[in-house]
């Protein structure tokens, strides 16, 4: 809270009322009996008076009404020029103890005295109650137009907070208010040039300095009447201004930085969708892959079972020609040949399934091997057939040549097993 200005604790100075007690005035050369006591109080000179007795004073006196009886307190303003006589009067107390018979009639004509003068003190009194009156409303003027001036300045701090927040309170003049604005290849600003990931670290700003307030007050029309005794109060009031404007663009800047946050992360969700969805669609394009594979290797399981029977069937019917003759050793040898071929051409068929597993690019190449390889089984059982007819004419010399035949028995049934591997391990 601002300090209590000056105004506030003005004390007019009253003047007190002077009321007579009794007999307190003292007559030129004048002698009082009993005695007094002063007590300075400042520079005018007030005394304490302590009476008891008659007695007469050498200045104005305030006391209570209650006769001449017994002892009284007074209360006795004393100019400066009658210090040194009221000095001198307590070092002359001894001489006021004179007897009693010499100063009656002295007293008497005081008393007289002291009833003219009576009018002239109310008068006196009457107008120091005015002026006290008329300085208490001085006061109270002042006071009044001293605070009326502080409700002024808070009206117009609070209009121009109420009309901030209306302006807040909308975006696009929000961010011109703050000076908020779009840099070019850095985004969002504020006044100072700070970019937004920067707003909330540690950043010195400027603020308002005491004497650039008070030239600010002064050239405002409401504050025309800014008196220095003012100045703390108003100081403090706008730095509170100060203070919740700086509040509601902490405020602006957070909204704005929440903004731009939900967007970047719209952006990123945004991304990642449309990254699933690449994904899902390489996924169905592989799994597409994968079962044209699966029926390509159906297929090549299938051939390869018909390569064996094929094989089988040969295998016995070589077997029937256990019989056959000697002349027939180079067609034999010609046979083995054949299925020598076979086999090779059954390996390389094999090595193009496991290249095909590896590769989409080489199904062309498979299908021209199994052509190649339908082409060869047809020859051989063309030669199949010949063979046959020339077996039936060498029957008769089978005989002779039933060791080789074992021989060759013995070939073919290893070439057999071979087969059979190959074709466990192809379909493993």
């Amino acid at each position: 809270m601002p300090s209590a200005s000056p105004a506030m604790n003005i004390r007019p100075s009253i003047t007190p009322v002077v009321k007579h007690r009794g007999m307190g005035i003292e007559g030129k050369g004048g002698e009082e009996e009993g005695r007094m006591t002063c007590s300075y109080h400042n520079e005018e000179g007030w005394a304490m008076r302590e009476n008891s007795g008659e007695g007469g004073g050498g200045g104005e006196a305030i006391g209570d009404d209650g006769g001449d009886d017994g002892p009284g307190h007074e209360l006795v303003k004393v100019s400066k020029s009658k210090r040194g006589e009221v000095m001198e009067n307590k070092i002359q107390e001894g001489e006021y103890l004179a007897p009693i018979s010499e100063l009656t009639n002295t007293n008497t004509i005081q008393n007289h005295e002291v009833e003219f003068q009576q009018p002239d003190i109310e008068k006196l009194e009457l107008v120091e109650v005015k002026a006290n009156t008329e300085c208490s409303e001085r006061a109270s003027e002042n006071e009044i137009e001293f605070l009326l001036r502080r409700v002024k300045s808070t009206a117009t701090m609070l209009a121009y907070l109420k009309s901030k927040a209306t302006i807040m309170a909308i975006p696009q003049l929000a961010h011109t208010s703050c000076g908020i604005k779009h840099q070019e290849g850095v985004g969002l600003v504020d006044k100072h040039g700070i970019p937004v990931s920067d707003w909330f670290k540690d950043v010195d700003c400027p603020s308002l300095d005491d004497s650039d307030v008070e030239v600010q007050l002064t050239n405002i029309p409401q504050f025309e009447s800014f008196d220095a005794n003012d100045g703390a109060y108003t100081g403090e009031l706008l730095s509170s201004v100060h203070m919740v404007s700086d509040v509601m663009e902490s405020l602006i800047k957070r909204v704005i930085m929440a903004e731009t946050e939900a967007d970047n992360q719209k952006e990123k969700v945004k991304l990642g969708m449309e990254e699933n969805t690449k994904m899902t669609l390489q996924i169905e394009i592989m799994s597409a892959k994968v079962e044209e594979m699966e029926k390509f290797a159906l297929g090549a399981n299938s051939i390869l079972n018909e390569m064996r029977q094929k094989v089988e069937d040969m295998v016995e019917e070589t077997l029937i020609q256990r019989q056959q003759a000697e002349e027939n050793k180079q067609e034999l040898h010609r046979v083995k040949q054949n299925f020598e071929t076979l086999r090779s051409f059954v390996k390389s068929l094999i090595s193009v399934r496991e290249l095909l597993l590896s590769s989409e690019q080489q199904f062309q190449t498979v299908d021209e091997l199994f052509d190649r390889l339908l082409v060869e089984t047809t020859h051989l059982q063309n030669d199949k057939f010949q063979k046959e007819a020339e077996v039936q004419k060498l029957i008769e010399e089978n005989v002779r040549l039933r060791a080789l035949l074992d021989k060759k028995e013995t070939e073919l049934l290893a070439m057999n097993e071979q087969c059979k591997f190959m074709a466990i391990s192809s379909g493993n």
